[in-house]
């Protein structure tokens, strides 16, 4: 932090962007496995935001902003109740961080990606997954990191300054639908 400030005199938002996700069925994840998850998905939130916090409290507009997941808070896949774990708990300290520095004017938000085209979602299948995968989005693609970027800009503008302890799911409408087979 101290690096940041001596460069560009200040610190106004926080973005933590932090997320690794090895495939471990519960019964084989190792206890080191399970603590470096934790440690980088979760964790180091506490860690960079009480860094951020004396910096970010000269601010005029402080924000502290989180990449979370909708695995974990909302959905669940195999072979990831790690990453799902980590990134529920992580929408946890975005609720209470937002209580916690509301009275200083900091806001606590983060976005909750669905499937975002990037190096990390190769995986979870091949290009034919990829395709199915877009295909069952309502928006009909996945998404880029883009739509990722233009959700954490707003929150960490001025259009925001009444938002804090929220997240933004953008999924392309993947968590709309309910289970077709369950029509009758």
């Amino acid at each position: 932090m101290g690096e940041v400030v001596a460069r560009h005199g200040r610190l106004d938002v926080l973005l933590h962007n932090a997320g690794i996700f090895p495939q471990l069925l519960i019964e084989e994840i190792t206890d080191e496995e399970l603590d470096g998850v934790l440690a980088v998905n979760l964790k180091s939130a506490f860690w960079l935001t009480r860094a951020a916090l004396p910096h970010l409290r000269r601010a005029k507009s402080p924000r502290i902003l989180f990449t979370s997941s909708v695995t974990g808070p909302r959905v669940a896949l195999p072979r990831l109740a790690h990453y799902a774990a980590s990134k529920a708990g992580l929408n946890g300290f975005i609720r209470a961080a937002a209580m916690e520095f509301a009275s200083e004017g900091i806001t606590v938000n983060g976005v909750e990606p669905g499937l975002i085209a990037t190096d990390a979602l190769e995986v979870l299948g091949n290009e034919d997954a990829a395709r199915a995968m877009a295909a069952a989005i309502p928006l009909g693609r996945l998404g880029v990191p883009t739509d990722i970027a233009y959700a954490m800009l707003y929150l960490a503008s001025d259009q925001a300054a009444f938002v804090t302890g929220q997240t933004i799911v953008v999924d392309g409408g993947a968590l709309i639908p309910e289970n077709s087979a369950l029509m009758v």
